[in-house]
Order: C-alpha cells, then structure tokens, then sequence
C-alpha cells in the first residue's frame, strides 16, 4: 500500500470555502423558499461581464486557431513574450518601477503561485504570516511539511503569526525576530486594508537587513483608490533584492473563470544554499515553471493583453468603479446598521466586527437563515479574524442594494 504525504491529515475539518459550501447546501436543500432569495457575498467571485476588448481580442485568437498558418501549439511556459512585454511597460514602467519582461512569468492564477512557490524554498525557513490571513498561504504550508499540528485555536506549530487588528490598522508591526520567509498581502484580503508607503518602506528595510524574502502578494492593486498607496512592492527602494511580487486578472479584469496571473521575480532576488552560498530565486522559479506547468493558454493571453490597450483600460476602470460603489453601499448600510467596519475604500472587501458576544460563525448562520445573505465568517482567516466577517462587493448593484436593505433591518 502507497504511503501517503500526511501532512496532510493536519489540515482542519475543511478549508474555508467548501466549508461555506457546504452549510450553504444544507441551507438550501432545506428552504426552498428562502434558497430563491439567496444573494452570495462570501467568496470573492466577480460576477460581471468580461470587457469587450477582452472578448473581441479571444475571438479573433480563436479564429487563429482555426487557420494552420497562424495556429499555436505548446507556447513558452514563462508567458508569451507580448503579455509580458505588455505587463512590464503598463504596469510597472509607466509608473517608473523598474520590471523587465523576462522578470515575469505568466500562470492561471495567484491561488497556484502562492502555494506552487514553496517548491523552490527548503525545509526549516522560519515563516511569518499575518493573522487574519488568506488561508491558502498556511494550508500549503501544512501540505509542504513546514509546520506541526494546529493547537486548539487552529494556530501551526512553526509558523510565526503576525498579529493584525483594528490597533495597527490591520498592517502587521515588524517582527521582533529574524525570519526567511514572510507573506503580505496588501490591498489584503480578508480586511480590505492597504499598506502605506512608509510601512512598506519599514518592512523592505527589515527584509534587507535580516536576509528575508517578502512574498508580496498584490492581487487587488487595481482597486486602490488613493494615490498615496503604492501598487507594488517594487516602488520601494531595495524591494528588488529582497521581495517577489504576485498578481492575478481575475478581479480587475473578470478573469476568475479564465484563469491568468502572473508573478514577478527579480533578477537580483536571492536565496541561499544549504553551505552558505547565493542562489538567485529567478531561476529557480523558471525551472520548476517549466517542468511543472505548459503556461497559460495563448486565447487568455491575448485575452489578458487586451486588457491593456485603451478600450481594456477603459473598460477596466468601469469595472472597478462598479465594484467598489458596491463596496461603498456595503460600508454605509453596516454602518447604518451601527456595526464597526473596516476596508471597502482601496479594496473589494468590507472586515465588519461582529456584535458583541457573537462569534464569526454564528453571524454567518444569522446572515444565512434570517438575512439569506452568504458572507465570510473572520475565523476562517486565523484567530484573529474570531469577531470579524467579510462581505464581497463582487455582485450586481442591485443584488448589493438588497443586500444592504436587509442588513439594515437584521436584529
């Protein structure tokens, strides 16, 4: 009989969404009536159609495949040179941060890259996370091996939690210890909070001088608003030799059910070996892309670079001012409601505070059975998050306006 990888077996009952899932079937199976009214803010999936730049581009990259001069078989597996030329000039050159094409490498999404990454680091890094988290970062965590068992509050054993609240603004201090490896993720999900630059500049400063890799993960840079904020962890001095940085197309450019992101590495990002020497992460990272991936196909790539073009671009900004107008109305009728909120201002998600004495996971069954709204109980993304729930401005205006009616008049 086959061993089998049983780190596996320290994972908790569920991971968070399929948990949401399933008591969200129960619900259903169970109240017809009230299964019609279901509106789902829980999981952050946009619900708008794709840009018509993106569409035209797609349709016309099908009709190439169609045509045995211009059909595409197996494309490079770091991205197509046109994406991320387009990537590189739009996103990072235009705002005066330096990224080369060749620092980029195109996937089907950030979920993969964050947990695929730790194909390339060792065992015994010393891992920070911020607590609330994105639950993806700890899960591969457990699955690769790097920590122990969770504790009675769902905490592992080896990984070092960075604490964030309402007192620090849901930005973690800098820690008090030396560690290897630390993921941030600004705009953040679940909180909606963003990093300014002067703690990213802290965090950049304790990452060179301690030899510490920052995984920043940057996914909903689109959403923010003001211009203060920076969009990437590559417009502080010094990010390049200490940080990678990972973005996605599913919010921005409605792309969760087309699957595109990508993830830059600099050239000048380094590791080390087990005797001591320098490792530059860049090739690293292109080996195991190579062997473990085929690369994205060549219609969402084209799709993707559509995105850039001035009606893409376009299209893009209506995208985003629908989303977090939604996210606005959130923020008020929670308000209204005299609920403590946070986030919904540079970032789709509204962090709400449970009323007193209810915990994140008997608000969601409150929502669910007398709201029949589907939000995120906080405890899902750490111990930190137990008080807190999230609610997704991905929906249609009209759903988000019921949605606050009915917020407004819980008891």
């Amino acid at each position: 009989m086959a061993l089998i990888n049983e780190n596996f077996l320290k994972l908790k009952a569920g991971y968070l969404f399929p948990e949401i899932a399933r008591r969200v079937k129960a619900f259903t199976e169970s109240n017809a009536e009230a299964a019609a009214r279901l509106i789902r803010c829980g999981i952050g999936d946009v619900t708008e159609a794709l840009p018509e730049a993106v569409r035209y581009a797609m349709h016309e990259a099908v009709d190439e495949m169609g045509d045995r001069k211009s059909f595409k078989g197996y494309g490079p597996e770091q991205g197509y040179e046109f994406l991320r030329k387009a990537i590189a000039e739009h996103d990072f050159q235009a705002r005066g941060v330096q990224v080369d094409a060749d620092e980029i490498f195109i996937s089907d999404g950030s979920k993969c890259d964050t947990g695929n990454i730790l194909d390339i680091f060792g065992k015994g890094n010393v891992i920070a996370i911020t607590d609330p988290v994105y639950p993806v970062y700890v899960d591969t965590n457990v699955m690769a091996g790097n920590t122990g068992d969770a504790d009675e509050n769902g905490a592992y054993g080896g990984l070092h939690y960075l604490r964030c609240g309402p007192e620090n603004g849901f930005v973690p201090a800098i820690p008090d210890k030396r560690v290897d490896l630390v993921y941030l993720c600004y705009p953040n999900n679940p909180t909606g909070a963003v990093a300014s630059r002067a703690q990213l500049e802290a965090w950049v400063a304790y990452a060179r001088k301690n030899d510490t890799i920052i995984l920043y993960d940057a996914a909903y840079e689109a959403f923010i608003q003001d211009p203060a904020v920076p969009r990437s962890i590559f417009e502080i001095e010094g990010a390049r030799e200490c940080a990678m940085e990972f973005r996605s197309f599913s919010k921005n450019g409605g792309f969760t059910g087309m699957r595109c992101a990508f993830v830059v590495i600099p050239k000048t990002l380094m590791g080390k070996t087990a005797a001591g020497g320098q490792q530059a992460i860049h090739p690293l990272w292109s080996r195991r892309h190579s062997t473990k991936f085929n690369g994205a196909s060549y219609i969402i790539q084209k799709g993707a670079e559509a995105l850039y073009t001035a009606e893409g671009k376009s299209q893009v900004k209506t995208l985003i001012d629908h989303y977090m107008g939604n996210a606005k109305l959130l923020v008020q009728a929670c308000k209204d409601a005299g609920l403590a909120v946070y986030g919904g201002e540079n970032a789709p998600y509204v962090w709400v505070q449970c009323p007193t004495g209810v915990t994140s996971w008997q608000m969601f069954d409150k929502m669910l059975n007398e709201a029949n709204v589907v939000i995120t109980p906080g405890s899902g993304f750490g111990s930190a998050g137990e008080g807190f729930f999230r609610i997704s401005a991905f929906n249609s205006r009209a759903n988000v306006e019921e949605v606050c009616r009915r917020i407004k008049a819980l008891k």
